[in-house]
């Protein structure tokens, strides 16, 4: 029988013997100690609990006889030693910031599971937050309306992320975002992913635009979508016409205003706030399908697309002017002349894709989003 300063054993042990086993304990033998070291202290790791065992103190420090020996020593101090060995912190992980994902037209977050395991899977423990708000032909309210619902729903996950917050915003989704770069005076975002969004502008038939409005084309859309009852129609924010351009500046309620061509008492405020953005990453490419314009990759057919997706647009003659011929750029009203400047602007075609499969294609993430979520 073990004396009454012993630690009692917590399972069957080879060393305690078998005569004493705790009812109903599953726990792993905790035996460390083959039978040639019983005068060893035991260390026992159990589930995340560690206990010291002794088989005997008094026969292990030799209470019973005149003297201590030196063996009972050397056992009390490496004992000793054991309780004061400092504890191993567990191995930092790096910590990634907070992900905020807004979905395009007729789209809702269901859309984005492939997206959200991509993230899981290269950065582990990163808040993603795909947004389910104007999910389907919600999706369809006036630009401004979207604006401000996305806006209370961002501005509390922001402030939660001191460090800043990346957006990855899809298609309409896209014109979204910036808005909210422009409106909110304190964000913090550090990346704006814009993944193919029509960041000029729409002029082109669409099977979307078939769909609401079947009798008519493209050319004489505007007489629809320059009205106020067309406004009232989120894809006739950002329908920009380039035969008609003096009505667009004048009827456009959106997209006229973001870009700064159009003047208004916040344009100042919206680019300094547009400005405090990290970085602004363009994704596009040529067989999108719904994006227009959009022009062939082919050398026989103009420049690399890479100079005509990103805030390239029509002119009068239906010619696609880069980035840099733009007006908004030259004039640098909303900041992009800035942005580029500073080297924030990076851009990343890509060919091959379809509009509906940007938030799933595996190979497009890998090169065009995840090195920017830091």
């Amino acid at each position: 029988m073990a004396a009454s300063g012993a630690l009692r054993p917590l399972g069957v042990d080879p060393l305690w013997g078998a005569e004493e086993s705790r009812a109903g304990e599953t726990g792993p033998d905790c035996s460390f100690c083959s039978r040639g070291q019983e005068d060893s202290p035991l260390l026992c790791r159990q589930g995340h609990n560690t206990h010291f065992r002794i088989k005997s103190c008094d026969s292990m420090l030799g209470l019973r006889g005149p003297g201590l020996p030196a063996a009972g020593i050397l056992c009390l101090l490496s004992f000793l030693a054991l309780l004061l060995l400092p504890t191993v912190p567990a191995p930092h992980r790096a910590s990634y910031k907070p992900v905020i994902v807004v979905h395009g037209l007729f789209d809702s977050s269901y859309s984005f599971r492939h997206l959200l395991e991509y993230i899981n899977e290269t950065h582990p423990g990163t808040v993603v937050t795909v947004l389910d708000l104007f999910d389907g032909r919600e999706s369809l309210r006036p630009l401004w309306e979207q604006v401000q619902g996305f806006r209370e729903a961002v501005a509390p996950i922001m402030a939660k992320a001191p460090q800043g917050v990346h957006l990855i915003c899809y298609s309409q989704g896209g014109l979204v975002c910036r808005a909210l770069l422009s409106v909110m005076d304190e964000h913090n975002v550090d990346s704006f992913i814009s993944l193919s969004s029509p960041q000029m502008g729409q002029y082109g038939d669409t099977d979307y635009l078939k769909w609401l409005f079947p009798t008519s084309m493209r050319s004489n859309l505007y007489r629809i979508c320059y009205s106020p009852w067309g406004q009232e129609f989120s894809i006739c924010n950002y329908w920009h016409d380039p035969h008609h351009d003096d009505l667009y500046l004048n009827a456009s309620s959106f997209l006229a205003l973001i870009n700064g061509e159009r003047d208004h008492p916040n344009a100042t405020v919206w680019r300094k706030n547009f400005l405090r953005v990290g970085r602004m990453v363009l994704i596009g490419g040529p067989d999108d399908g719904v994006i227009t314009p959009w022009q062939s990759s082919s050398p026989d057919n103009g420049p690399p697309p890479s100079l005509y997706s990103f805030f390239g647009f029509y002119d009068e003659n239906e010619t696609v002017l880069e980035m840099e011929e733009q007006l908004v750029y030259l004039r640098d009203s909303f900041g992009l002349k800035t942005l580029l400047a500073r080297g924030a602007i990076v851009r990343c075609p890509m060919a091959g894709i379809a509009h509906t499969a940007w938030h799933s294609n595996h190979t497009l993430y890998e090169i065009c989003i995840e090195p920017w979520l830091s």
